[in-house]
């Protein structure tokens, strides 16, 4: 068996073509016609009014918080068990991100935490839909509109997941997604910030196109970012917007054969979805049950020597040495999620065959751990 990798793109003869037509077009850089229909195309997508495409899902955050007018003394609750980026951006903007537990069923970032972690200073929350698994939005906006607090959806895992059969990223007054290779739809490198709020998505605009005046060419009234799309990463978006929904199919369609294979092993505990919501599984993830980090990274290490590459689930923010003063509260579940979690391969090129391969191999593992 050749190698099994965690993800790979899947891109098909409508994106060379559409990226050829680009390049023959000459509009290579940040202006041209695809970048224009990709970005009605993604709001028209997740049901929103306004979809402004950036370089990377990163910056989609940082002009997020940029936009809300977040910066020095505020504070940001976000997920400890998360990708770096979410925390990363609310330190560009002079912010102190507040790190909250996870939910142990949902793995999805605490209420309760969320809750104990408030304070005046307190500004917006950033909800991560962890590896597709769309947030208890219901609560976290209710929690939110009592205590006046901005809600940044960060779902850059999380193109086709649904939360009360609406797309996550339309819920909070501005939500961010990345297009990185290993996203269910990709540009290469991308990303998208979205709203519904017309002043927002004008501030966002303004700010990621070096702070240009729209009305005064090389007029510069403040201090913006060069945090722009190409129109070739936008060909790229085009095509695979037309395929999202195969894509994300597909990924649901996989997850479940994993759980079919999965649902009798004791030793595994499955990710959880909820009867309002939609998991599009960007990563198939699964969390042994002895929640340890040894038996983890051997079971991964025994995987890959049969040629299957798998993922540990991300570190706890807290544990890198920039975060290891700021405040949180106790992350109990997410110590035992961060341990024990393991990315399978997740890739829509999958096939049936393949996953039978990886469960068997690592079900018969389990047995001999």
């Amino acid at each position: 068996m050749k190698l099994i990798p965690v993800s790979e793109p899947n891109i098909s003869d409508k994106e060379l073509q559409y990226i050829t037509d680009a390049v023959k077009s000459s509009w290579i850089s940040s202006n041209g016609k695809y970048l224009d229909a990709f970005e009605k195309k993604f709001a028209e997508y997740i049901g929103v009014k306004y979809a402004v495409a950036v370089s990377n899902g990163t910056v989609a955050l940082h002009l997020a918080l940029l936009a809300l007018g977040i910066g020095p003394g505020d504070e940001v609750i976000v997920p400890n068990l998360t990708y770096i980026a979410t925390a990363n951006a609310v330190k560009y903007v002079g912010a102190s991100p507040a790190f909250a537990d996870s939910d142990i069923n949902t793995w999805n970032i605490s209420i309760e935490s969320i809750k104990r972690l408030i304070t005046r200073r307190t500004k917006a929350i950033i909800p991560v839909h962890l590896y597709g698994n769309p947030c208890d939005m219901d609560g976290i906006l209710e929690l939110a509109n009592e205590q006046n607090l901005f809600v940044i959806e960060d779902a850059a895992e999380a193109i086709g997941s649904k939360y009360n059969k609406k797309h996550v990223g339309s819920f909070g007054h501005i939500s961010t997604f990345s297009l990185y290779g290993n996203k269910t739809i990709t540009t290469g490198e991308g990303g998208v910030v979205v709203t519904n709020d017309v002043e927002l998505y004008d501030k966002l605009k303004l700010l990621k196109g070096q702070g240009m005046n729209p009305k005064k060419r090389y007029w510069f009234d403040v201090i913006g970012y060069n945090y722009r799309m190409t129109n070739m990463q936008a060909a790229i978006g085009c095509a695979q917007l037309e395929r999202v929904n195969e894509l994300v199919d597909k990924k649901i369609k996989n997850a479940k054969i994993y759980n079919k294979y999965f649902s009798t092993c004791n030793d595994i505990i499955l990710p959880m979805d909820t009867t309002n919501s939609l998991n599009s599984y960007w990563m198939y993830t699964i969390v042994l049950k002895s929640y340890a980090q040894e038996e983890r990274d051997y079971l991964m290490k025994r995987l890959l020597e049969k040629n299957i590459e798998t993922r540990p689930v991300f570190y706890l923010t807290t544990e890198m040495p920039m975060y290891t003063k700021h405040r949180q509260d106790e992350c109990r579940n997410a110590t035992l999620i961060a341990n024990g979690g393991i990315n399978l391969p997740s890739s829509t090129l999958l096939n049936v065959k393949e996953i039978d391969y990886i469960c068997s191999n690592l079900i018969n593992l389990l047995a001999k751990m």
